[in-house]
């Protein structure tokens, strides 16, 4: 079977494996404590500019997002998502689980407006019956989305402009962001999330590494007792070297940008594939994530030979399908589905 369903399916690039092997008989301190776990933090923090960075590594995308969000929320208040970001759908209840309402807000193909944040800070701080509510204690969006749609980076300064005008932290989850960075036409850099946010991941189990997401807190902003409270949300590996060694490797002679751009450029292929005969997709993007509608038909004849990801039936009775790249698709892989299409 050809497998498109995800980009997390494939183990990790060779060049980690290798690094891996190499230093397997070696014994390094624990929790990321390791001189692996510093020259990647060190690698950080030259490509975002910023010397001021603390980074830590964590083991997965939800309880990275779960722990980010739960030590920069107050307790008593929310976190304001877009309805379709992930925190609000495919983490099971993990944000609610540390006692914050996710506060969803109208999705603009994937992404979040700041006037619609605005208003909601607004409004809750001008209700006299605002105390008895959730209001915004930190702002939640992915980059590139859900949909793999992307923010520009007028709409970046502007969401970020709006958390700074009341005083509420911003997080961007880039479990994906290797394929934002590295997307066509795309003006956000690194430097930029450093610039803007107040925390972010550079996003390693759906972009080369076997697991593993490194996160930023720019400006020395890593509140305090931070392993402590990683630790308690589940995320802290004790061998932490192996998530270390791994971003060690794939940001290391431009290699993180090399392969988010192939599966960027396999995805391009794709989707031409997809215009040229007639397909209809939803979402239009530049980064690996297609949606592409299929009647029951062209469903059932494709996944014969295709794993495909399902989203959601749509109101027509057609399937709205994901088709993924990874950096480890390859150009024979685009020739067998643009065969079967």
């Amino acid at each position: 079977m050809l497998d498109m369903e995800n980009d997390y399916s494939r183990g990790a690039h060779p060049a980690v494996l290798r690094r891996l092997a190499e230093t397997n008989g070696q014994s390094m301190p624990g929790y990321g404590t390791d001189p692996v776990c510093a020259s990647a933090a060190t690698r950080i923090r030259d490509l975002t500019g910023d010397p001021d960075d603390d980074v830590w590594f964590l083991v997965g995308g939800t309880q990275t997002n779960q722990t980010v969000l739960d030590v920069l929320t107050p307790p008593y208040a929310g976190v304001a998502a877009a309805e379709s970001g992930h925190v609000a759908t495919h983490e099971a209840g993990a944000i609610e689980a540390t006692g914050r309402k996710v506060l969803t807000l109208p999705a603009h193909d994937g992404r979040l407006d700041a006037e619609d944040l605005d208003r909601l800070c607004s409004g809750l701080e001008d209700d006299p019956n605002g105390e008895h509510m959730a209001s915004p204690g930190s702002v939640y969006l992915s980059h590139p989305t859900e949909y793999g749609t992307l923010y520009t980076l007028v709409q970046l300064e502007a969401i970020s402009s709006v958390c700074r005008r009341h005083g509420i932290p911003l997080y961007v989850d880039g479990a994906r962001l290797g394929y934002g960075l590295a997307a066509r036409g795309t003006d956000v850099t690194l430097r930029d999330l450093d610039r803007l946010t107040d925390a972010f991941t550079i996003g390693g189990t759906k972009v080369g590494a076997l697991f593993g997401e490194a996160v930023v807190f720019p400006r020395h902003g890593a509140p305090a007792h931070l392993t402590t409270r990683i630790k308690r949300r589940g995320a802290l590996l004790a061998k932490g070297w192996l998530l270390g060694l791994q971003f060690d490797v794939l940001l290391s002679d431009g290699l993180y940008m090399d392969i988010s751009r192939n599966a960027d450029d396999r995805a391009d292929e794709i989707r031409a594939a997809l215009d040229a005969r007639g397909y209809r997709i939803a979402h239009r993007s530049t980064t690996n994530q297609i949606f592409v509608s299929l009647d029951d038909g062209i469903r059932r004849r494709l996944e014969r030979d295709v794993v495909l990801g399902f989203m959601q039936r749509e109101p027509d009775g057609r399937s709205l399908m994901r088709i993924c790249t990874s950096w480890a698709t390859t150009p024979a892989d685009v020739g067998r589905l643009v065969a079967l299409l």
